[in-house]
């Protein structure tokens, strides 16, 4: 049996029917290099500005986004910044604040202590005076008893009235000035 191959040509055999497999025929040579270059023309007009269309909003989309991420950092640390910044502030605050407050405890613990002085001066001052006064009322009162005693001892020793006032009050007030000034004089009774 003998193979028989039918080329385009419609001939029998020929030389594309001789030659190696791997070589195209002119003719499909040239219609596949015009569908390639049609192909490519389409591709090269369509496809490719749509593809770099889409790369390059793809692109815009990355960078905005990188951008937006970047400016979302800068305010987060700009926020941060801020947030130090009042903690600081609202510390020395504090602190202004505890200073201002142990200045007034002082001031009105010293303010205290000043009252408590001035009242206790004058509760003593007081005091002072009213001792006072009821020393002199007490020595009022003695140098009357005294004087009343010593004029009823006087007058029983002398046997003599010794009750007017006048007289009464001259004698005791003379005795009572000899022995505050201490020019009493001791005499002996009883060596007659």
């Amino acid at each position: 049996m003998q193979a028989v191959t039918v080329t385009a040509d419609g001939g029998e055999g020929g030389f594309w029917a001789t030659a190696a497999p791997i070589i195209p025929h002119p003719l499909e040579f040239i219609f596949g290099l015009v569908v390639f270059a049609i192909l490519y023309v389409i591709v090269k007009r369509t496809v490719v500005p749509r593809l770099e269309q889409i790369y390059a909003e793809r692109t815009a989309a990355i960078e905005g986004g990188m951008n937006k991420a970047e400016e979302a950092q800068a305010q987060a640390q700009a926020a941060l910044e801020q947030y130090q910044a009042q903690l600081v502030e609202a510390r020395s605050e504090a602190a202004r604040i505890r200073e201002d407050a142990k200045a007034q405890g002082a001031q009105i613990l010293a303010e205290m202590r000043e009252h408590a002085a001035s009242e206790a001066a004058r509760i003593t001052e007081t005091a002072h005076k009213q001792i006072e006064a009821e020393r002199q009322q007490a020595v009022v009162s003695l140098r009357g008893d005294v004087g009343r005693i010593s004029t009823d001892l006087a007058s029983r020793i002398v046997g003599e009235s010794l009750h007017e006032e006048t007289r009464q009050k001259g004698i005791v007030e003379r005795f009572l000035a000899e022995l505050e000034s201490g020019d009493v004089v001791r005499e002996k009774v009883g060596d007659r």
